[in-house]
């Protein structure tokens, strides 16, 4: 997936994809940007015969499929790439765009990248030098949050945001899973709370909200909790990051007043 919106961020329109999407639904973000597009099985299960049938100039894949490698280059060209997880999320699309023979195009793509954090930090000012910013999210039936290495978190720390401090941390893929009961450690004065739409992720969210420890924190009890798109929130690619600087302008400039919440810090 990160594969594919990396290509269309260096205006390179692929003919098919494997793809993981919640309910194999296109993010938002990619919507009216994908022409002609065919979905070639899964990640763990390319099929080969669609492939085939495409037709590509190139194939970009993963390194997980390299048993496989021998087929797909009898079809077309095929490169694979070391994805090491969203906290790669920069270098793989810098791979994206070298393989394709992008890099000028990938300059620009950072390039604006660059100017909107600068924009987000120049309209957030001051204000938000004491303010902690959580995030909060569904995984594998359970609660996590996305750390200082996540794809969230690269953009929160490349912005100058302040995590709570059990936040403030690395790991290996960039998240970290917690139980209900240690909920209060990732209490902030502001809370992303991304919700995937499948059934599981709807049901757990809405059984947090219930939970007594979830009333208790401050960014709840003051009305700081914003719920955001998981597709774009976990997305790995500029396109997906220019969704998620869209609601971080729209949740704490546009709605936000950073002197009041300054004022209800610690």
């Amino acid at each position: 997936m990160p594969t594919m919106a990396d290509a269309i961020a260096l205006d390179v329109q692929p003919v098919g994809s494997t793809s993981f999407y919640v309910n194999d639904q296109v993010p938002f973000y990619l919507e009216g940007r994908l022409q002609d597009f065919v979905k070639v099985g899964n990640n763990e299960q390319p099929n080969l015969e669609k492939i085939f049938a495409l037709k590509p100039d190139l194939i970009i894949g993963l390194e997980h499929i390299e048993s496989i490698y021998d087929k797909l280059s009898q079809i077309s060209p095929t490169v694979l790439g070391n994805w090491q997880g969203y906290p790669s999320w920069k270098d793989h699309f810098n791979f994206v765009a070298q393989v394709l023979g992008k890099e000028a195009e990938a300059k620009q793509v950072w390039a604006h990248y660059e100017q909107r954090i600068n924009d987000l930090r120049t309209e957030l000012g001051s204000n938000y030098q004491d303010i902690e910013v959580s995030f909060v999210r569904v995984c594998c039936n359970n609660w996590a949050t996305d750390v200082k290495n996540s794809f969230s978190g690269i953009i929160f720390e490349d912005i100058g945001l302040n995590r709570p401090s059990a936040q403030d941390i690395e790991t290996e893929n960039g998240l970290l899973k917690l139980s209900e009961e240690a909920l209060t450690q990732f209490d902030g004065d502001v809370i992303f709370l991304v919700v995937a739409t499948d059934k599981n992720s709807v049901e757990a969210t809405e059984k947090l909200k219930k939970n007594p420890l979830w009333q208790k924190l401050k960014a709840v009890q003051q009305g700081k909790v914003y719920p955001v798109n998981y597709e774009a929130w976990r997305g790995g690619n500029p396109l997906a990051a220019d969704a998620v600087i869209d609601d971080l302008f729209k949740y704490l400039v546009e709605e936000t007043a950073p002197d009041a919440l300054s004022t209800s810090s610690r």
